[in-house]
């Protein structure tokens, strides 16, 4: 076999290429750590320890990894309009300025006026800034929120969760939280938004896999509707009912009985052939009592990604001082991307908050009556197969 004509001058090309490339990122990386040192300066003032990392992450409760991932998925939107934003001195907000502005806000929820006296600009500078942030990842970010497409995907996913407590098929675990809003009471839609509890709230239902990611979301509806009736308003409900999602690969669990994919949920949900809800009562047998401690601990995993959602990003956790009911929503979404951004970055920031599961602090278990009969027998076969009782 001849040789390989150009070999070497692509060798040399490709060595260019990556000396440059090399070149940038570290040209990158030395113009963020410049702009930390400057960033951190009007902040904390002159004396600040210049490159302190550790500021940092306190700052913005992410690394400095996931923020240049985050500033570069939304670098070509906020820079075709970064002139218009400005600090008091008049000196324009760049980049990595606005991103900062942007994620101090919704991971801190302080007021528009604690950020910008402490930012060092006008309180509807952030106000601005935050929302061109949230406009752009909504359009940037929306890849990091997406229900599994492969099969390969969705197998890891029930794989994990069987590690739980046994659980076979499942892909999912379902569950709501509440956001809290301060109304007028002259607000039309102030009793709308009265929930059970008698607060003005906003309704995140989520459906989370094993890793606490978020892989399908709905807000926007009024505290005051149930789990049931926002399920089967979403257009989850919608693609299940039409056998268009939870339609995988089925299990064996004995000869003649299978299992089809499913979600789990709390007893505020309805017990479908694709949703499988605790068994209720008090006195249940012994088989039904172990399924229920099972059926806890692999839903939990819900419960713990939104009280980690609102400790990450107390934007949400708090309550919201009169909010534009048609942004609030739009502001959960990308919170709920951010969220995701950090599981599938590794970022070990998420490792030092605490892991809770009250999200919901002061709300009563709702209850759901609804219960489908195909999975109501489904229920039953499924509880007896992982409690060993289920003949062959």
């Amino acid at each position: 076999m001849g040789p390989i004509r150009g070999f070497k001058k692509r060798r040399k090309s490709e060595k260019k290429v990556e000396q440059s490339s090399c070149a940038s990122e570290s040209s990158e990386k030395e113009a963020s750590l410049d702009w930390w040192d400057e960033f951190s300066k009007k902040i904390n003032g002159p004396a600040s320890p210049s490159r302190n990392l550790d500021k940092f992450e306190i700052l913005f409760k992410i690394s400095r990894r996931t923020f240049s991932y985050i500033s570069s998925l939304v670098k070509e939107d906020l820079l075709a309009k970064q002139g218009s934003l400005t600090f008091s001195n008049g000196k324009p907000l760049s980049l990595n300025d606005q991103v900062a502005v942007a994620l101090r806000r919704l991971s801190s929820g302080e007021s528009l006026l604690t950020i910008g006296e402490a930012f060092g600009m006008n309180h509807s500078t952030v106000s601005q800034a935050t929302w061109r942030f949230v406009e752009a990842m909504e359009e940037r970010g929306v890849h990091h929120l997406q229900w599994p497409s492969t099969e390969a995907e969705m197998i890891d996913i029930k794989n994990k969760f069987e590690k739980i407590r046994g659980l076979p098929n499942c892909c999912g675990a379902i569950d709501t939280t509440h956001v809290m809003m301060c109304l007028r009471n002259a607000d039309p839609a102030s009793n709308m938004f009265l929930d059970r509890e008698n607060n003005h709230t906003m309704i995140l239902q989520a459906i989370v896999d094993s890793d606490m990611k978020f892989r399908d979301i709905v807000t926007g509806w009024p505290g005051k509707m149930s789990d049931d009736m926002i399920l089967r308003s979403s257009n989850f409900f919608k693609l299940c009912d039409k056998g268009k999602r939870l339609n995988g690969k089925k299990m064996e669990m004995s000869e003649g009985s299978e299992l089809r994919e499913y979600i789990v949920g709390d007893s505020g949900f309805p017990l479908l052939p694709w949703l499988i809800t605790p068994y209720q009562g008090k006195e249940l047998s012994e088989y039904k009592t172990e399924f229920n401690k099972r059926h806890f601990a692999t839903r939990v995993v819900a419960q713990r990604a939104l009280a980690r959602l609102k400790e990450m990003w107390r934007i949400i956790q708090g309550v919201m001082w009169r909010p534009d009911k048609h942004k609030l929503p739009r502001i959960i979404f990308v919170c709920c991307l951010l969220h995701n951004i950090i599981i599938d970055m590794e970022d070990d920031m998420q490792d030092e908050l605490p892991l809770s599961h009250h999200h919901d602090t002061g709300y009563r278990q709702q209850v759901c009556e609804s219960v489908d009969k195909t999975a109501s027998i489904l229920r039953d076969k499924l509880s007896l197969y992982v409690t060993g009782r289920l003949p062959p």
